[in-house]
C-alpha cells in the first residue's frame, strides 16, 4: 500500500505514514470512478468541495479516469 501526504501530495514512507497519520492518506489500488473526488486524511471519508476548500491540508482530491 502507497501512503500519500494530504499536506504536498507525495507519496511518503510508512515510517512518515506512523509518525503523521492524521495528515496521511494511504491508497489501495487505484481510482476508477469518473470525475474528481474530495477525500479527508482524517477520517477516509469523502467529502464536498466546500468541506476540502476549507480544510485544505488535510484533504486530497483525487481524479478519476
Amino acid at each position: 500500500m502507497a501512503h500519500r501526504s494530504a499536506i504536498t501530495g507525495r507519496y511518503i514512507s510508512n515510517a512518515a505514514a506512523a509518525r503523521h497519520p492524521r495528515t496521511t492518506v494511504t491508497e489501495a489500488g487505484s481510482n476508477k470512478s469518473a470525475g474528481t473526488h474530495n477525500r479527508s486524511a482524517i477520517t477516509g471519508r469523502y467529502i464536498s468541495d466546500a468541506a476540502a476548500a476549507r480544510h485544505p491540508k488535510t484533504s486530497v482530491t483525487e481524479t478519476g479516469k
